[in-house]
């Protein structure tokens, strides 16, 4: 543990750990009384606990957003999913928890099933600089992408009658439209999204030092008893 804090001791700015924390993400951050609770936010506190700084948590509404300020100075450390793009501008760890994404429809509606969706005349609505958005950016080949703000802004467009699918976090979906008696999320995946946690910058000399914390992490059962699992 030592070894550990030393290795870290330059990861806090003046004796705080500043870790980016998007809400958007239901599957890993739940806020609760104004409190951001999930696997995320109980890793930055470990860290922190474990290098003896204070946390001081960063509030973003979605991933992209985390991204977009990786370069300001703004965090020091953060959660987002591993994607090949994201590595030019950020340095990931090994996976320390995977999520499905899928689709919310209207029921009585052109899509029934995931299978449905790439398809001619169909729009897909997802949320700006999400790791979904980036695999649909990659994978649709007949449908129209539509893209908007955080992942709450996009559902709440869906709602309102934009698209004809929309795209997101299951546990995000479920929870936005679960008394909506005119939307159903699909049981089917999208895609299987490796979450994983951030240093600013493509090879941060930092990064194999907190990439050991989150082994330490999932092997002594600390992220199953945060994710449930």
């Amino acid at each position: 543990m030592t070894n550990m804090k030393t290795q870290m001791s330059g990861l806090a700015t003046n004796g705080v750990l500043r870790a980016a924390i998007n809400t958007g993400n239901r599957a890993l951050v739940q806020v609760i009384d104004g409190v951001p609770l999930g696997v995320s936010p109980a890793l930055a506190r470990r860290l922190a606990d474990e290098i003896g700084a204070q946390l001081s948590p960063v509030i973003y509404d979605g991933a992209g957003k985390v991204f977009n300020d990786a370069q300001a100075d703004v965090w020091d450390v953060g959660f987002l999913a591993i994607d090949s793009i994201r590595a030019e501008k950020v340095s990931f760890t090994r996976p320390y928890h995977t999520i499905e994404a899928t689709y919310a429809v209207r029921i009585g509606g052109p899509v029934q099933g995931v299978e449905d969706v790439d398809r001619a005349g169909i729009t897909v609505l997802t949320s700006t600089g999400s790791a979904y958005d980036m695999h649909l950016t990659a994978s649709l080949e007949h449908a129209q992408l539509q893209r908007s703000g955080t992942p709450t802004e996009s559902f709440a467009e869906f709602r309102q009658g934009n698209a004809d699918v929309v795209a997101g976090v299951r546990a995000s979906l479920e929870r936005f439209f679960r008394n909506d008696p005119n939307v159903q999320v699909l049981d089917g995946v999208l895609t299987k999204v490796e979450q994983a946690m951030v240093l600013p910058g493509a090879d941060n000399p930092l990064i194999t030092a907190l990439d050991d914390f989150v082994a330490r992490a999932i092997t002594d059962g600390f992220v199953a008893s945060e994710t449930g699992a």
